[in-house]
């Protein structure tokens, strides 16, 4: 068609006397609207690096990093945000969402842009692990099994791991543990056991 539609026309003159229909960026700063889905930001005080995250992220953004010695183990959440996708799954499932603060949530920061990838990450800070007692094993994070036991309460003493974790996050002796296990049945089962060690002793007992 050699001429312009009437319509086409009209946006044309609408555009020329109103001005253009986008942001006057960079200019002017612009701000996006409330739910928008900018920056991913990992909250240290919400992050309990139960990984779920990850696990969810469909571009493999987010990876977590576990260092396990003698001394200490620990694990790190890193999210790259040159690989991120900005879909908002890992802040729509994350665990501790519903929480103040969350362990990730968007922000409204979009001006990403950058020359170094090393510097383009959100990471939290490294959160201790709980191992097996018997094969060493990691767990989880310690935060983690910490917010379990805040959310099932009393609950939460039903079962070993999160009675035992429970009594050496508020300062419990070794000693004191010991006693617990002595005047209790099976009291070789009152450990911080992953899954598998867990189901070995229960099944060997019997």
């Amino acid at each position: 068609m050699k001429y312009p539609k009437l319509r086409e026309l009209k946006e044309a003159l609408t555009a020329l006397i109103k001005g253009p229909y986008t942001s006057d960026f960079p200019r002017k700063n612009h701000h996006p609207a409330k739910r928008f889905r900018g920056k991913p930001e990992y909250s240290n005080e919400g992050c309990i690096a139960c990984t779920a995250c990850a696990m969810v992220c469909p571009a493999r953004a987010i990876e977590f990093r576990d260092v396990v010695n003698k001394d200490s183990s620990t694990r790190k959440m890193i999210l790259h945000l040159d690989e991120c996708h900005y879909c908002g799954q890992c802040s729509a499932l994350c665990t501790t969402r519903e929480d103040s603060p969350p362990g990730i949530r968007h922000t409204t920061e979009f001006d990403l842009a950058g020359f170094d990838r090393e510097s383009m990450i959100s990471s939290t800070d490294e959160k201790e692990l709980a191992l097996c007692e018997i094969c060493g094993d990691v767990i989880t994070a310690k935060a983690h099994l910490a917010w379990i036991s805040r959310k099932l309460g009393s609950l939460a003493f039903s079962n070993p791991t999160l009675f035992a974790s429970s009594l050496k996050s508020m300062g419990f002796a070794d000693d004191v543990l010991q006693t617990a296990k002595d005047s209790i049945l099976r009291s070789d089962r009152i450990k911080i056991l992953c899954s598998k060690c867990r189901r070995k002793t229960t099944i060997e007992r019997f």
